[in-house]
């Protein structure tokens, strides 16, 4: 009989996590709390609760070859970045392909997920859940937890000194829908994420002002990269990763300044993070130095104190008159249907081996998938991480001894830098090609570069060279897509199809061959480098 495996939650995590399932012959049933799947990508004009909330504009950040199921590439015609609309339309491709749908159970609420008594022995767990005003208990043999992290807003009210005199408007970015609401008004957008950068950048083609606050600043990339590349297609590789990690942090971060600096010089723009060493999620956005440079949005530091009718920033005298407030704060997550005992929330992380399983409980039948911060896209990152949990819940994959667990959990708590390449110190962060790796290497799907350039050489250098595509995911091993090959050798293909609308001829070059022989002995040079 197969094992019955409770689903929370149907966004872009859980849609991999009831495939992975169905793949791996195991019974899933998912509880959706709302009447669609989709999670953050789907649009409602209000929030609800317990779901992440967007705004009407938001696009990925991530591009739509770097963001792909695996063995499910985006429609060739797709924007290479994804409008929320589009993305939904194809998770909805995506569920449908697969058949998903009757395995999910939508407007039901995980009320309590608590362990039987026999848990030591079965690893069994009682499921409570609560529909059309209705309660139900259920005995699931596993449990995938795939509700994200951004459904409770952090709002730290009382590091404003003034807010509650303030007679304007304030709110949480959640709260944050259409910037009709700005108009002729004088905003102020606390939280320079990409979030509060998104909103002070469409709230400045309206108000009459916008002032963006922040603390310690940030890179600030556009989606355009180097000769208009995808950002992610250019920065995420074998290569580049490998060569970031063979280099100490001071350099690494050096390096990254100054490329991030190509641009514009952020430090002119007020806008340069203060903390270099360590990383901080690049903001993604197209225009603000843009708007900045124009006037449209002024970079200010931190709140001093909020009056009745305007804010005193730090170190600034002036005080500036304001109507609206946006708290970009940021959030906070917990998971409300778990006791403590098995899973604890502390200064923003929870004690999950490999971000997924709980270190101390005696069976490793509870996993949480997508609660990690990579700088790669979250839904190659989910299911992976969906894959290697299948093959743990039937036992084909086992988990080291628990105290070995702990202890790794416990030394990534303490966020002590190696020296080498970026440093992912803030909580939930990590390499992705590394992390990605790591699990591929468990469920005996990483590819091996060193066979595959004796056997496939053009591929092998588009593995390794190339952006680190989910296709690669699916060229060996379990789950293996025959489609993955013919995917990563026609992915430059499909980027530029979106983007190529107009066909134009290429000037001749007289130096052309030569720059790409030249090209050639470079290629060839740090092949023998890196292989022998």
């Amino acid at each position: 009989m197969a094992k019955r495996v409770a689903i929370v939650g149907a966004g872009v995590c859980g849609l991999a996590s009831i495939r992975c399932c169905l793949e791996g012959g195991l019974e899933p049933t998912c509880f959706e709390r709302s009447d669609d799947i989709g999670g953050l990508w789907r649009f409602t004009e209000h929030v609800e609760e317990g779901r992440a909330s967007l705004y009407r504009s938001v696009v990925s950040n991530s591009c739509k070859e770097m963001s792909c199921y695996s063995d499910f590439p985006f429609p060739e015609d797709c924007p290479n970045y994804v409008p929320n609309s589009q993305l939904l339309k194809y998770l909805k491709m995506y569920a449908n392909q697969f058949n998903l749908l009757k395995y999910i159970q939508f407007k039901t609420k995980v009320c309590k997920v608590t362990k039987c008594p026999d848990f030591t022995v079965t690893g069994q767990w009682e499921v409570v859940t609560q529909h059309e005003g209705k309660q139900e208990s259920a005995i699931f043999d596993a449990v995938m937890v795939c509700t994200g992290f951004l459904t409770n807003p952090y709002l730290p009210l009382e590091s404003f000194p003034g807010i509650n005199t303030f007679k304007g408007q304030y709110f949480h970015s959640q709260q944050y829908k259409y910037p009709n609401i700005f108009k002729d008004k004088r905003v102020l957008v606390i939280g320079m994420g990409n979030s509060g950068t998104d909103i002070a950048v469409e709230a400045s083609h309206l108000a009459e002002k916008v002032f963006l606050s922040t603390t310690g600043g940030a890179w600030v990339i556009s989606r355009v990269f180097d000769s208009g590349y995808p950002w992610d297609m250019v920065f995420m590789t074998r290569f580049q990763n490998m060569f970031r990690n063979s280099l100490p942090t001071p350099i690494v971060s050096w390096l990254i300044a100054r490329k991030m600096n190509s641009w514009f010089k952020h430090a002119n723009y007020g806008v340069a993070p203060e903390e270099r060493t360590e990383l901080r999620e690049p903001v993604i956005n197209d225009e603000l130095p843009g708007r900045i440079i124009t006037g449209k949005v002024i970079i200010k530091p931190s709140i001093k104190e909020v009056k009745e009718n305007s804010v005193l920033f730090n170190n600034t005298p002036k005080e500036e008159p304001i109507d609206i407030i946006v708290f970009a704060t940021g959030y906070t997550f917990a998971f409300p249907f778990l006791d403590e005992s098995v899973v604890k929330v502390e200064n923003g992380q929870a004690s999950l081996y490999k971000y997924i399983f709980p270190a101390h409980l005696p069976k490793p039948t509870l996993a949480v998938i997508g609660l990690i911060k990579p700088l790669g896209s979250i839904i190659p990152t989910g299911e992976t991480q969906a894959r290697w949990v299948v093959r743990v819940l039937k036992g084909v994959n086992k988990l080291p001894p628990q105290h070995v667990m702990i202890e790794e959990v416990n030394a990534r708590k303490e966020n002590k830098p190696s020296g080498f390449g970026l440093c992912y110190c803030k909580a939930l962060q990590s390499d992705y090609i590394t992390y990605i790796d790591e699990l591929l290497t468990y469920i005996n799907a990483k590819p091996n570069l060193f066979s595959m350039l004796l056997t496939d050489p053009r591929l092998a250098l588009s593995v390794f060279f190339g952006p680190y595509t989910p296709y690669q995911f699916r060229l060996t091993g379990p789950g293996k897509w025959e489609g993955a090959r013919n995917a990563i050798l026609t992915q430059w293909d499909r980027t530029f199809k979106a983007t190529k609308t107009r066909s134009v001829p290429e000037s001749p070059s007289p130096f052309a061959n030569l720059l790409k022989l030249l090209s050639l002995l470079v290629l060839f040079m740090a092949i023998f480098l890196i292989f022998l």
